[in-house]
């Protein structure tokens, strides 16, 4: 095989068909592409010089969204803190309350159970001495029916208060 050799005539003319196309193209396309690849880079950067500011916002809002969650933390234990407080103060509250109460009905019902063992006291005293009358009473008409037993007895009760 044989491989294709250029001619002399052909070759000028390929060089002077490729020096007028960079000419054409240098003096009509180069421009408008260079303007079009300049435009396109300057939007790039744009593009990148926005990325860069809205991601410094992004942080700024994130850090600004961390301030506020750690603002809403503090201020929900506080709140949280306050009411346990609070609770903790009105059981406290409660009990001593109830305590005091109990301690009123407790001394109420031990006067109450004082007064009625006094009156049950005294009660059972009149009884023991109304039954101590009646029996006495039923022995000494018993005994003092005989006039002997009577001048007895007087010397008896005589003779005791004489020893005291």
């Amino acid at each position: 095989m044989e491989l294709v050799k250029p001619d002399i005539g052909l070759l000028f003319w390929m060089t002077l068909s490729f020096g007028i196309l960079i000419f054409l193209l240098g003096k009509f396309a180069w421009k408008p592409i260079l303007g079009a690849l300049d435009e396109r880079e300057r939007s790039i950067q744009e593009s990148l010089d926005m990325a860069k500011k809205a991601r410094e916002e992004m942080a700024q809002l994130k850090s600004g969204h961390e301030r506020l969650l750690a603002e809403a933390r503090a201020e929900r234990d506080t709140i949280l803190k306050e009411a346990r407080i609070a609770r903790e103060q009105m059981i406290s509250e409660a009990k001593a309350k109830a305590q005091a109460e109990a301690g009123d009905i407790i001394s109420r019902a031990k006067e109450e159970i004082h007064n009625q063992k006094m009156a049950a006291i005294i009660e059972l005293q009149n009884q023991v001495a109304t039954m101590s009358v009646d029996i006495a009473e039923r022995i000494l008409r018993h005994e003092l029916k005989d006039t002997e037993k009577q001048k007895a007895l007087v010397a008896g009760y005589l003779k005791d208060v004489s020893l005291n």
